[in-house]
């Protein structure tokens, strides 16, 4: 079953820096991404796949050199958001995805290599040991973890979590259900 906590971390000063310029890197490849599926579309008929969109990483990353300070995974992981919003929009779950704005909430989102250190930090690749406030245990095997910065400057790590505790079975009482509306 997955599970997942949100937790409370306090970055340093230099990792917010970091921080930022990772949440920058994402959101500009999510956006620039965005822009050459609408125009891929215009012209042809079809967007850009996912596999299309890691194909341009390298090449964005030779032309924009600062979008190497992010960690790799990082960008990857905003193909496959991206990927997923046209998947929803199509499938008539949610509406055509948007450009991301600094203004919102920002977010960004590690597949791996994020380890929860016990005496209560978060190792983030590129970034290091942040200090968090874990206020129940982590239990199971870490899946992803998604870092993210609201509008106020508050800092939180959500953290995936998959454990073997099979998913609770529906619970049926009796064959039918009746509503009394007066």
């Amino acid at each position: 079953m997955l599970t997942a906590t949100k937790i409370r971390i306090y970055p340093k000063p230099d990792q917010v820096n970091l921080l930022a310029q990772a949440f920058g890197s994402a959101r500009f490849l999510y956006n620039n991404q965005l822009e050459a599926t609408q125009k891929q579309y215009k012209e042809t008929g079809k967007g850009l796949s996912q596999f299309d969109m890691n194909k341009r990483i390298p090449g964005l990353k030779q032309e924009y050199e600062w979008l190497s300070n992010a960690h790799s995974q990082v960008l990857q992981a905003e193909s496959l958001n991206l990927s997923r919003a046209f998947i929803n929009f199509f499938e008539k779950r949610a509406g055509f995805p948007k450009f991301k704005s600094k203004h919102d909430t920002q977010t960004i989102q590690y597949p791996q290599g994020v380890k929860i250190v016990e005496d209560k930090q978060v190792y983030l690749p590129k970034i290091g040991l942040v200090k968090a406030v874990v206020h129940r245990e982590i239990v199971g095997k870490v899946k992803t973890v998604t870092i993210s910065k609201t509008t106020t400057g508050k800092y939180f790590a959500s953290v995936l979590t998959e454990n073997d505790k099979p998913f609770p079975a529906p619970v049926v009482q009796g064959g039918i259900l009746g509503i009394d509306l007066g």
